[in-house]
Formats: structure tokens, sequence, C-alpha cells
């Protein structure tokens, strides 16, 4: 019977410590994990069969559950490296010193994310939270609300901003929060329906000149 088990730290230590059993395993875990974020990025949860991930991630369906747990479990797994790494630019703009600053560091974020020739089109969060049918609502809902928080931190940096004096009086920042949210998906969608680099980017310069204050 095969036994596979992963070559990160966490289960070098476990055999080192005696409680693993069986020869080490023959995969490396953040491989398999960043092999299984780019089948749901491509195909969305629903669009991802277990055959396409067990061959994209080099291992067996019972290596798979026994490494990851169950495919909702994998996919969570995939989202919370997703966020690590490709979804970074976002607290890096939340730190810009004005709010027009922010704005521009997070379109200009998604913008390179979604053009970089090595990440699959569109973004993982847009794909997996309007591919999902009933069966998949849970999935669905867990994406709607990892985007929620990320709009809540987006309209807290703004809110500060009016605050300070960013904005015109009149301002609304959760409108400001919604409208930046919209942007992002949208050029997700474009980008995933084959847009340019350079229509995207003008997309990018509109909505800068749509910005109010400095």
């Amino acid at each position: 019977m095969e036994v596979d088990t992963a070559t990160n730290a966490g289960s070098q230590s476990a055999a080192q410590g005696g409680s693993h059993k069986g020869r080490p395993r023959e995969f490396c875990v953040d491989a398999a994990l960043a092999a299984a974020l780019r089948v749901f990025w491509s195909k969305g949860y629903e669009g991802a069969s277990m055959a396409d991930l067990t061959e994209a991630m080099g291992i067996t369906k019972p290596s798979l559950y026994a490494a990851f747990g169950n495919k909702e479990a994998l996919f969570n797994k995939a989202l919370d490296l997703y966020e690590r790494e490709k979804l970074d630019y976002i607290q890096a703009a939340l730190a810009a010193p004005t709010a027009r600053g922010v704005a521009e560091r997070l379109m200009r974020g998604a913008l390179d994310m979604y053009t970089c020739p090595e990440n699959p089109n569109g973004c993982l969060g847009v794909i997996a939270s309007v591919a999902c049918g009933a069966e998949a609502e849970c999935i669905r809902q867990a994406v709607l609300e990892r985007s929620a928080a990320a709009k809540r931190a987006i309209l807290d940096r703004l809110t500060r901003a009016k605050d300070e004096g960013d904005f015109p009086e009149d301002t609304d920042p959760e409108g400001l929060a919604a409208f930046l949210m919209a942007v992002n998906q949208g050029m997700s969608v474009q980008a995933g329906a084959g847009a340019t680099r350079a229509e995207l980017e003008r997309l990018v310069e509109t909505s800068l000149k749509l910005w109010p204050g400095r």
C-alpha cells in the first residue's frame, strides 16, 4: 500500500519525533498546494475536478485527502495562499499616506496581478463567487466573507482619510470603497475575457481622474 507524506518542516519534525509511520512523503506540500491554486484559479471551484487537482498536484486522491482534507478544505487552503502571495498588494496599498495613494496602489496592484503572464486570467475570488451552484454555496459564502473583510479594511482607511481632511467634506467613504471594489472586480472580469494590459491601464487612469481630493 502506498503511503505518501509531505516534505515540509511540520511532517519532518513529526517523523523525527517518532509519531510518523511509513516512508517519507514523496511530494512537497507547498508545491502541491500552489498547483491546486492554479487549477482552482483557472477553472473555479466546481469546474476543478478531483482528477484535475490530483494530476496537477502530482499526487493520488488518498494522498490529497491525507494531506489537505476534502476538496472544500483544499480550496480554503488555496485561498489562504492566494491572499498571502497574490493579494499582498492590498495591505501595502492601505499603508499609503494619502487616500489617492491607497486607490492608485490598489488598482495598480490588481492590474499587475491580472496581467502577470504567470497567473491565470481574472481573480480567484470573483471566479469562485460567481461560478458556484447551490451545492457549493458554502464556498461562495466563504469567498464573499473574505471580500467583505477586504472592503471593510478599505472603508476603515478611507474613513480615516476623511477624518484627517484628505477628502472634500461631502465625500462618501463607503461609496468610494464600493467603487474601488467594483473597479477591481471589473478589471478581473475584463482580464478573464482577454482585455489587454493597455486597456486595463486606461480604466485605472480614468478611475483616478474621477477620484475626489488630492
